[in-house]
């Protein structure tokens, strides 16, 4: 294997590009690739290396893996679920793999506020606080306007909304009582809280999405009134490739089968780089809205 310098840091890192470029370390491409990888990832986990995340509904899908890239750069993330079986099992993998960060499963229920509280009771006790929290559970319930269920509406309200809320003021609070003045706090919200699709099913998923919007932004607008340099970001993908939209339609076979067949999702993964992306961002930018949708995607 070949080293090279990287021209920006310093740093000795491997350069893959040399093998495909006859013009060695000092190419345009073996340049770009040490800024990505090096510099670009180097500086996220030194940034982040050591700090706390919250990531809530890390137990499958997005919030899987974005605890484990957390975990990954350096950081200690706290995942939690209901079920926090898988999320043991995440960390037991992480461990062996060797990750310089440590995933901390931890049980709770987003729809008991009192869970929530004894969550971040917990976090303060054992961790200190939250430096970063990424907001990334919710549900759907294919519970239409006109002949759904007020329990799943109000299942959606309490996830989507109010467990969002109430671990979004926790943690600004844990970052306002150490002077952590660089945190930041993610909601992982959907193209539906930004349009509303043809799809009876999804509406009132969609009004839910459109509060996590509206609250992002006001979010924003109260940390600036605080004199913080805390940040918030929404992140807005569209159909992604996980358990989600196939729990929706577990009782309709037929669409379930359909669900990834139009084109192709975006994954798990396209998501955590975007997370990535906003956290890397120099102290003094504030991506406030990410949305993503697949290439082949037509609306």
């Amino acid at each position: 294997m070949t080293y090279c310098e990287c021209d920006v840091c310093g740093s000795q890192v491997l350069d893959i590009s040399r093998a495909h470029c006859a013009a060695g370390s000092t190419s345009l491409s073996s340049y770009l690739w040490c800024f990505r990888v090096c510099c670009g990832y180097r500086a996220v986990m030194e940034r982040w290396r050591g700090r706390v995340a919250l990531v809530t509904g890390a137990s499958v899908g997005i919030g899987a893996a974005i605890a484990v890239e957390l975990v990954r750069l350096g950081m200690k993330v706290v995942g939690c679920a209901r079920d926090v079986g898988k999320i043991q099992k995440l960390a037991a993998e992480c461990q062996s793999a060797g990750h310089p960060g440590v995933l901390v499963p931890f049980k709770c229920d987003l729809t008991k506020e009192e869970e929530i509280l004894s969550m971040f009771a917990a976090i303060k006790e054992q961790h200190k606080g939250v430096d970063v929290c990424i907001n990334n559970a919710g549900l759907a319930h294919p519970e239409p306007l006109l002949s759904g269920k007020t329990s799943g509406w109000k299942n959606m309200m309490d996830v989507n909304i109010l467990g969002l809320s109430i671990c979004t003021r926790e943690a600004y609070q844990s970052m306002k009582e150490r002077n952590v003045d660089d945190g930041h706090i993610i909601n992982i919200n959907s193209v539906c809280g930004h349009h509303v699709m043809p799809h009876a099913d999804l509406h009132f998923y969609t009004a839910t999405k459109f509060a996590v919007t509206a609250l992002t932004e006001g979010l924003r607008q109260e940390l600036r009134a605080e004199n913080t340099h805390i940040r918030a970001t929404s992140i807005s993908p569209s159909l992604v490739k996980t358990e989600f939209p196939l729990r929706l339609y577990s009782n309709n076979p037929d669409i379930k089968a359909r669900v990834f067949s139009a084109y192709k999702p975006l994954e798990a993964k396209d998501v955590v780089n975007a997370i990535i992306y906003v956290l890397s961002a120099p102290p003094h930018v504030q991506i406030g809205e990410v949305q993503m949708l697949a290439t082949e995607q037509k609306s």
